[in-house]
């Protein structure tokens, strides 16, 4: 099976559609990478982590990729988890393993930090939420914030743009931002673009204008996602 995205004669911004839509995590098929398309936006479309897809293609860092070159869509099995044998401890052994643990200390009552590598989310835009995170139909892989075209879109963390085009149709003009190992998000329908792919980029930086490219009115569409997997961004959103 080959999966190919359609090449277009038009700018893919310009395609205007009612429901943000993706398709849900392929795992066979192959990818014939496009002029302008990263690994990144290629694993955003197929719901993939990136860096899977990376060592599925045995590409390394900086995962640079070409115009031309297949990108195997399919996941090797992971081997079955060697079970090892454990003996069993004898009533009295475990006993007194009981009363040496009683006799630790106890762990000081310390306040627990943020998981670490989770980066400090702010939110892109001013504007209110419009359209919620859903994976029923209609399907909203993140959620859809409302604006008036010019207004700016703010990168909601610390991070690494990693695309920055128009070759994902239904997303408009779009940023990736990379922040670390396991997060990415996104920033869609874009009207002007301010960065490109390696700058980096500081929370709170103005990245973009809201525009309404690929969709029917002016907003931001914005989504994260953990290895791959899309997140509703309002469990990350501070309050406000």
């Amino acid at each position: 099976m080959c999966l190919w995205i359609a090449a277009c004669s038009h700018d893919p911004a310009s395609v205007r559609v009612k429901e943000l839509r993706s398709p849900p995590r392929v795992t066979s098929g192959e990818h014939i990478v496009r002029h302008g398309e990263s690994l990144f936006s290629i694993s955003w479309l197929y719901s993939r982590d990136y860096k899977e897809l990376a060592q599925e293609n045995n590409i390394s860092e900086p995962y640079t990729i070409y115009p031309g070159q297949t990108i195997s869509l399919a996941t090797r099995q992971k081997p079955q988890p060697v079970h090892k044998v454990v003996q069993k401890k004898t009533v009295t052994q475990t006993s007194k393993l009981n009363q040496v643990v009683k006799k630790q200390t106890t762990p000081p009552a310390t306040k627990v930090s943020s998981p670490v590598g989770l980066p400090s989310w702010i939110w892109p835009a001013n504007g209110r939420v419009i359209g919620g995170y859903s994976l029923k139909v209609p399907v909203n892989k993140g959620i859809d914030i409302g604006g008036k075209l010019g207004e700016p879109v703010r990168a909601a963390a610390d991070g690494a743009v990693v695309y920055a085009g128009s070759e994902l149709t239904g997303y408009g003009r779009l940023i990736i931002l990379k922040h670390n190992s396991s997060y990415l998000s996104a920033y869609a329908h874009n009207n002007e673009i301010f960065v490109r792919e390696g700058n980096s980029v500081k929370a709170g930086q103005k990245i973009a204008e809201i525009g309404s490219t690929g969709t029917t009115g002016p907003k931001l569409h914005f989504e994260i996602r953990r290895d791959g997997k899309p997140v509703d961004p309002m469990g990350y959103l501070p309050n406000r």
